[in-house]
């Protein structure tokens, strides 16, 4: 993708592009090399998409053939026009993962949608993606029976024998809990995954692998990375799968990576549909979509690394890739910068937590500080745990537990309808640990509070 030639097309045919390039004037002639692109002011939801009706986002002030919907904070919800054109670009990433990881070209394979269904992002489009990807000539068949896992548990023993692999795409945490607790013959069905929304550990992936008969971790469970704002931005492919897993098991050669031992989300990118930028520890991306998007800012925590920058790097640490993969980029994500946390896909907010804490029956037994976090557990499980600062003289009690986390859960249902939609009933209720007044680990006296871990 040229980003420069991106950018003249989107000046001249989004009205709201160029209201927001006159209000920072920027003459759009002017700007002629990488160079002046570099210098363009940043686009952000708060800056840019927020503040423009939503025909003027579009090109030629015309709303595409769908929308999508993601909600923030507020549950206000942000609409995302997509058209039949920008799945079949989405499209590529599922095929990548298709043919080169699952051999879906020679295998009948049923595809299980189990994202949220209704007007979000991950449900219908997916679908779409499947469907485009049979209309190209593979032999894949779409059933979507969402998050009801009910409904999955139904489906699946009545379809799966009638294909050669099943592939169950979903949030990484939700995939889990139905292969844990639905008494089912995973093994027996050749089961395959595609995850999105969440940043995993290879540890659960061996373990999920395991669990489900899955007999090649490597291909057998893919990550896509994705956003509301634009689809799928990248994929998992075999080489990124292995590079990941030899990173995980030395943290300090993934420090020298990455900048974090922490293991991020490992994909590659097309760079002839998305082109990525990094800004001071976040991404940036600029592409065509519904809303066409110049140099976005969304927020995730990571970078770009060039193949073969990867390539040198790993090579010079001891190892060479067994599987090919695309000579393509890739791109490495955290996950939100601005202090959010993602549970089963759905961004959980400071915001909400806090109005949890505020409420009259809980509001005066603690400060309002508290730290949320996605705690994995021995079973790998993922829990969100809220831990809250007691006010001066109260001590912990699990009567005072309950009472935050009901007042908690009733606000997040409230105020976060990403988190009502995505999150299944059962693993809703937040795991409340209440700490006493200034404690050393949480909440030290003095230092600079930080809502998330």
């Amino acid at each position: 993708m040229d980003p420069v030639e991106l950018f003249h097309q989107v000046a001249a045919t989004v009205p709201a592009y160029r209201a927001f390039l006159a209000a920072n004037n920027v003459d759009p002639a002017k700007v002629t090399t990488f160079q002046d692109f570099e210098r363009l002011p940043m686009t952000t939801k708060d800056s840019y998409t927020l503040r423009h009706p939503l025909p003027d986002l579009c090109r030629n002030g015309e709303i595409g053939d769908m929308i999508a919907v993601s909600s923030g904070s507020t549950g206000v919800p942000s609409f995302w026009p997509r058209s039949v054109a920008d799945e079949r670009v989405i499209a590529a990433r599922f095929e990548e993962v298709f043919r080169d990881s699952f051999a879906a070209r020679e295998r009948r394979t049923l595809a299980v949608v189990c994202f949220a269904l209704g007007t979000w992002v991950g449900g219908l489009f997916t679908i779409n993606c499947c469907r485009h990807l049979a209309e190209r000539g593979y032999p894949i068949t779409a059933v979507a029976p969402g998050t009801d896992r009910r409904e999955i548990a139904r489906v699946l023993p009545e379809l799966a024998p009638y294909f050669d692999q099943v592939v169950l795409l979903g949030y990484p945490p939700f995939l889990k809990n139905v292969i844990d607790t639905e008494d089912l013959p995973w093994a027996s069905w050749n089961i395959k995954l595609v995850t999105a929304g969440e940043v995993f550990s290879e540890e659960w992936r061996t373990l999920v692998a395991e669990r489900a008969g899955i007999a090649d971790p490597v291909r057998g469970i893919a990550s896509l990375y994705g956003t509301a704002d634009a689809g799928v931005l990248g994929n998992e492919t075999a080489l990124s799968v292995k590079i990941r897993r030899f990173l995980a098991r030395r943290p300090d050669t993934a420090r020298e990576l990455f900048g974090e031992s922490r293991l991020p989300t490992l994909v590659q990118y097309d760079p002839d549909v998305r082109f990525f930028e990094e800004h001071e520890g976040t991404l940036l991306f600029s592409g065509d979509n519904g809303i066409p998007l110049i140099r976005y800012h969304i927020a995730d925590e990571g970078g770009v690394i060039p193949y073969e920058r990867m390539l040198v790097f790993v090579r010079r640490h001891g190892f060479e890739p067994a599987v090919q993969g695309p000579e393509r980029p890739f791109v490495y994500v955290f996950g939100r910068s601005h202090f959010t946390v993602s549970y089963y896909g759905a961004n959980v907010f400071p915001e909400n937590i806090a109005v949890g804490l505020e409420q009259p029956e809980v509001a005066g037994s603690v400060t309002g500080k508290f730290v949320m976090e996605v705690v994995e557990d021995a079973r790998h499980d993922r829990h969100l745990t809220v831990t809250v600062e007691l006010m001066p003289g109260e001590k912990p009690s699990e009567e005072t537990a309950q009472a935050v986390g009901a007042s908690i859960l009733a606000q997040l249902l409230r105020l976060n309808s990403e988190f009502a939609a995505y999150v299944p009933p059962a693993q809703q209720m937040p795991f409340i640990r209440l700490r006493e007044a200034g404690d050393p680990e949480y909440f030290p006296p003095g230092a600079k509070h930080r809502y998330t871990r």
